[in-house]
């Protein structure tokens, strides 16, 4: 049987017993007629309890559930914290607020258990990323009997599907680089499991390489990586989630797709693009230098060929269609920044 069934069978026999004994009493003065007055009343209050039991026992208990299961283990630990300081704080002043004349000492104890719960509650949720880090601190010393890496004091920060598939953050976290907490909410886990059980190979391929880059992450010892339960309402796209989660935790989102990250400077949000470190810490070069090039390819123009430095910054030398597939010294004429990168053009040495 279900819990609504079983909610209403007693809601309808306590709700008789009220209506039999208040009836009764109300009847009291009715003589004869008191029998169907009670009966009537005992039958109006079954009919009652068979109907409204369950919008006041299980149907609020079950929104309450599915509101604590949509929130975070951090926030609820930190609400559970501040519940326990303000009913501490509360008990505190309740017995020199009872010394007050009536009718301030009856009353004012349990206003200040309301108001300190709510203020203790809020507080603690607010700050619950201070608090995770003050935990992580302790608990970091109490087990290594040292402080604890900067990784493990600093923000958290949201990774998106797109820069778990990319898999370079596994190679950038690993080097100490992304001091924090990487928050890993359900809805991305989601989106990157229906990627990697896509019909199309690609994407299957691409999902199922994202799946393998947590993993890295996860076992990596110099890297803290959580999965979270975290989950915004009334939004289904995950980038709009992302935006507004960030938002909500103020914390920056880690990613490297292009339009993620015009949503969220619009709106605020800090944004980590990995694409913008690759092209920050690509050699610098200057117009006159020389450089090794192995020409692989003609270029779009007529004559060019195209080589690649060892981080990926394309070369084009001018007249080098006769230099493909070998390595030829280059000076440097032009060095032009793009959307796409840096690009670097060079002529021939003259020999």
């Amino acid at each position: 049987m279900s819990t609504n069934f079983i909610a209403r069978l007693l809601g309808m026999v306590v709700f008789a017993l009220l209506g039999l004994y208040g009836g009764s009493w109300l009847g009291r003065d009715l003589g004869e007629q008191q029998i169907i007055y009670v009966f009537a009343v005992s039958l109006v209050g079954m009919l009652f309890g068979l109907v409204m039991t369950p919008y006041l026992t299980t149907r609020p208990m079950l929104a309450l559930r599915a509101m604590l299961g949509k929130q975070s283990a951090e926030t609820l630990f930190s609400g559970l914290i501040g519940l326990l300081a303000g009913l501490v704080i509360a008990a505190l002043l309740a017995f020199p607020l009872s010394l007050l004349p009536s009718p301030l000492g009856d009353t004012l104890p349990f206003i200040g258990v309301l108001i300190f719960s709510y203020f203790g509650v809020s507080l603690f949720v607010m700050r619950q990323n201070d608090i995770a880090n003050i935990l992580g601190v302790i608990t970091s010393r109490h087990e290594n009997g040292a402080a604890p890496k900067w990784s493990q004091q600093t923000r958290t920060i949201l990774l998106d599907t797109s820069v778990i598939i990319d898999g370079r953050v596994a190679d950038i976290a690993k080097t100490g680089f992304l001091p924090g907490t990487l928050l890993i909410p359900r809805f991305v886990l989601n989106e990157l499991q229906y990627i990697a059980d896509s019909p199309d190979s690609l994407r299957r391929q691409r999902g199922r390489r994202g799946m393998e880059v947590l993993s890295e992450l996860q076992k990596a010892s110099s890297v803290v990586v959580r999965i979270s339960d975290v989950d915004v309402e009334g939004v289904r796209e995950v980038d709009d989630k992302l935006v507004i989660l960030a938002r909500q935790m103020k914390c920056p989102i880690l990613t490297n797709d292009y339009n993620l990250n015009r949503i969220a400077e619009l709106q605020g949000v800090p944004i980590l693009n990995i694409n913008e470190l690759a092209n920050s810490v690509k050699s610098v070069v200057l117009p006159g230098e020389p450089l090794v090039v192995n020409v692989i390819q003609e270029g779009k123009e007529s004559g060019q060929g195209v080589g690649y430095m060892e981080d990926g910054t394309m070369v084009v030398v001018e007249n080098g269609n006769k230099y493909l597939n070998r390595e030829i010294n280059v000076t440097v004429t032009k060095v032009l920044q793009t959307a796409a990168g840096r690009m670097i053009f060079a002529r021939p040495d003259e020999k």
